[in-house]
């Protein structure tokens, strides 16, 4: 799934995922997410707005990674489109997508993987 930085002047202030995605992906029932950021993973609690109309994931981690990423350039004056991937159950990889056309931004398959025990 695709889903949308979301900024405050030149401050990164979280991710949008959309209402569709939010119905699609995520199970009312969870309250947190676990989101994986290049090596780091870090688990994100949903607040109960996220099903009822603000479908938002804000994490001051999740900001800072954003931030770092500085997300090809781009001076925040155009959306910022990320490839949420999914890897386990309510586990997703984010990573920088093509903001330039997300138009012509390919919908991956899921991929789910085993895992790992603990």
């Amino acid at each position: 799934m695709f889903v949308q930085a979301q900024c405050k002047g030149h401050q990164v202030t979280g991710l949008r995922v959309g209402a569709a995605n939010a119905r699609r992906y995520f199970p009312r029932d969870i309250a947190a997410i676990e989101l994986q950021l290049d090596h780091l993973r870090i688990e994100c609690r949903l607040s109960p707005d996220f099903w009822e109309g603000q479908p938002e994931i804000h994490d001051p981690r999740l900001c800072l990674w954003l931030t770092s990423k500085q997300l090809n350039g781009n001076t925040w004056r155009l959306p910022v489109y990320l490839a949420m991937i999914r890897v386990g159950e309510n586990a997703f990889r984010l990573e920088p997508a093509s903001w330039k056309h997300p138009s012509r931004i390919r919908h991956a398959a899921d991929t789910v993987l085993p895992r790992r025990a603990a």
